[in-house]
């Protein structure tokens, strides 16, 4: 190192000066350096301090077999982290010496000599009981409890005890703790790869705890067959899994109680206020417990794990710090196989996707069962399930859940009332966590932005997409009612006219890839005739109308219509309490082609008295409503409402009529032409004159309008293609 100082040749005076303050600058950090090593060697224990010995005695050796000496150079040796004062940091990767020399020398026999010597396996699991994040035990370190709680359940191959330490030299002395014994190779392999998942994430200790079952260290030994036994031990969060809450009777006061619902607590989540109706208080308590599952989810995701065993069942609540524990890990799995600088760019990216949207679907599953208790009975979770492995678009899954849940009215329903809070958005989250495609699954970042896990004091900034589901969530309520005075047909016509002018698919062939499917008519806005003040020659009860629409052909637009119109015939004088009769069907099929055109909008400047139609009064009526405040952040701003919109135009061919009716009338003729002229009457006419639909003005995953040649909307709402699935 001399002749770093030397002065060579042709060097001025200003740079020997220079050099002579660089070579002082050195000497202080060294003499620092030293006095450092030695008070850390002086606090240091004694196994850290064998452990060092065996380092540099290795090192030592290394550099004898090279023919250098050893004082000079331990300063240029890099041993990661082994003199910064924290000697539990010290791994067997960090032991490596030989490879990272500052001389260019290379020595393979003292290489191959120092790995050998560190990293044995003996070292390893001393450093790893002495650095506390993972610590073998003992069985003789617990004291067995005499019962298990239901909570803590596991698998077939695993024996699960909760017991205590009864080491008094240990930290967890007298804490109670799970011991999970594995007794299959299988079982095995997840313990280990609860501690593997641990070393992995033990940067973000914090994190790591508040939302994953606390793993202390495990129990190995081996018995007289020659097998070994592995068992984990890991944290106690309670007697309860998240399953086992929602099932108790009382479990929402117990949950409020065991979360410590305060004001300070809620207003994590944007609300301001504890208390109020059931209703709110679910609804406040499930984005709590969804906030803290996403969290928890997310720091998974974060650092390249996907957990792959989320259900309620893994889920514990920790009275402690009112976290949501997400299990121990044992099953998580790399989002890389071998590493993410494997040449395989584009099958890592496709491997990950697909692990991140597996865990957003279980999550999705979670929280159906959080919101609708109903589906904690296997048979309707299987229901459920199977309405997703048909086929069903998950954005009309309340249309089922109406029919399998609450088949009288869903006002009665909690979890009804929850999803539809707030435009329906608990609705929207739940079909885009369980999105059929991989790729259209919302990430954990989306979900907890997304309104529904957000409270009213919270301002979120609502995507396009959110704005028509709620249009479309507020339009299906009010038909529900089946209340349709002049308010309830004014704000009708007003949100379709809106959803018109928000069509997110506006050429023929989007209409393509969603038209196909079966649609339950939900609203029309021509006439509406009852029964109640008529005397009709027939007393028929209209059931659901559905309007099926098929492509038998990829090669053209041409498309197949059936409208299906169920009825009943009540044949006694006690009609309007006694809804029984004779059924019937009416259907009528009929062929279009679709055709890209334009719906205009008729100013009154340009039309007499005579022809002036309603639709100008509407228009002038939705220009004041969106020039408002409330509508200006929501629907996109423009000086007037435009003259005309892009409509998927109908061409029509022939129409075909069949009706289907039972005994007796059947055998009448009278009988089967006056239920058809009652029908006729109650139905709208383009449902039994397919050609009077003229165009389509709006469609999505979910709802479609369509209108007829008098201008009037017909609104439809996707239903279940199968009706086996209910």
């Amino acid at each position: 190192m001399q002749e770093i100082y030397d002065n060579p040749r042709g060097l001025t005076r200003e740079r020997q000066q220079s050099a002579h303050q660089r070579r002082e600058r050195i000497d202080i950090w060294r003499r620092q350096r030293c006095r450092h090593e030695q008070n850390s060697w002086k606090n240091a224990s004694n196994s850290k301090k064998q452990i060092l010995s065996e380092i540099f005695s290795s090192i030592d050796l290394s550099m004898a077999l090279c023919g250098l000496g050893s004082s000079p150079s331990l300063e240029r040796i890099e041993i990661k982290r082994c003199f910064s004062g924290n000697f539990s940091k010290i791994t067997s990767k960090s032991s490596i010496s030989v490879k990272r020399w500052s001389f260019p020398v290379h020595c393979s026999s003292s290489e191959k000599k120092v790995v050998s010597s560190v990293d044995s396996k003996e070292s390893v699991v001393s450093v790893e009981e002495e650095s506390g994040h993972v610590m073998r035990f003992k069985m003789s370190d617990f004291k067995v409890l005499d019962r298990v709680s239901v909570g803590l359940a596991g698998r077939g191959d695993e024996l699960v005890f909760e017991a205590t330490v009864k080491d008094s030299s240990s930290s967890l002395y007298n804490t109670r703790v799970v011991l999970r014994r594995f007794t299959s190779a299988q079982a095995q392999r997840r313990g280990r790869r609860a501690i593997e998942v641990l070393k992995k994430l033990v940067r973000r200790r914090l994190l790591y705890h508040s939302y994953s079952m606390q793993v202390h260290g495990y129990v190995s030994s081996h018995t007289s067959s020659g097998r070994g036994s592995f068992t984990l031990v890991h944290g106690y969060h309670g007697s309860f899994s998240l399953r086992h809450w929602l099932q108790q009777a009382d479990w929402l006061p117990t949950l409020e109680a065991t979360l410590v619902l305060d004001e300070e607590s809620v207003r994590k989540v944007g609300d301001d206020s504890v208390g109020g109706p059931a209703i709110s208080r679910q609804l406040r308590l499930i984005r709590i417990l969804m906030r803290d599952l996403l969290i928890g989810v997310n720091y998974l995701h974060s650092h390249g794990l996907a957990h792959t065993e989320l259900r309620l069942e893994n889920v514990h609540i920790s009275p402690v710090d009112r976290h949501i524990k997400v299990g121990i890990l044992g099953n998580a799995a790399d989002f890389y196989e071998d590493g993410p600088s494997n040449n395989s760019v584009d099958n890592n990216i496709v491997r990950r996707q697909m692990m991140i949207a597996f865990d957003m679907r279980c999550v999705g599953f979670m929280m159906a069962k959080m919101v609708l208790r109903e589906l904690m009975d296997p048979l309707i979770f299987m229901k459920f399930k199977s309405f997703f492995t048909k086929g069903n678009d998950p954005s009309c899954l309340r249309e089922f859940l109406l029919q399998v849940l609450s088949r009288n009215s869903p006002s009665g329903n909690a979890g009804f009332q929850i999803l539809d809070r707030n435009w329906g958005a608990g609705w929207n989250l739940l079909s885009l966590l369980l999105a059929t495609k991989p790729s259209k699954r919302i990430s954990c970042l989306d979900a907890l932005r997304h309104p529904f896990l957000c409270g009213p004091r919270w301002r979120v900034v609502q995507s396009m997409d959110i704005i028509r589901w709620g249009l479309g969530s507020t339009a299906v309520r009010i038909t529900e009612e089946y209340i349709y005075g002049l308010p309830q047909r004014d704000r009708l016509a007003h949100f379709i006219e809106l959803l018109e002018m928000l069509n997110p698919h506006s050429k023929p062939r989007n209409w393509i890839e969603f038209l196909p499917g079966k649609w339950r008519l939900l609203y029309s806005t021509g006439r509406h005739i009852g029964l109640t003040l008529r005397q009709p020659p027939a007393r028929v009860l209209v059931g659901d109308v559905h309007l099926t629409i098929s492509r038998p052909t990829n090669l053209n637009t041409n498309l197949s219509l059936t409208s299906d119109i169920g009825f009943t015939v009540m044949m006694g004088q006690d009609w309007p309490h006694d809804k029984t009769g004779i059924t019937g069907s009416l259907q009528v099929n009929s062929s279009f082609r679709l055709k890209a055109g334009r719906r205009l909008y008729l100013k009154e400047e340009n039309t007499t008295e005579k022809l002036s139609l309603p639709q100008s009064n509407v228009r002038d009526i939705l220009a004041q409503k969106l020039s408002g405040r409330n509508w200006r952040k929501a629907v996109p701003p423009f000086k007037e409402v435009p003259s005309s919109l892009p409509v998927a135009k109908l061409l029509s061919n022939d129409v075909d009529v069949t009706m289907n009716l039972g005994n007796p009338l059947n055998q009448n003729v009278d009988d089967a032409r006056n239920v058809l002229l009652e029908v006729r009457t109650q139905i709208p006419p383009e449902m039994f004159d397919l050609s009077k639909f003229v165009c389509g003005t709006y469609v999505d995953s979910r709802l479609l309008v369509l209108r007829g040649v008098n201008g009037s909307a017909l609104m439809f709402t996707r239903c279940c293609v199968n009706e086996n699935c209910r």
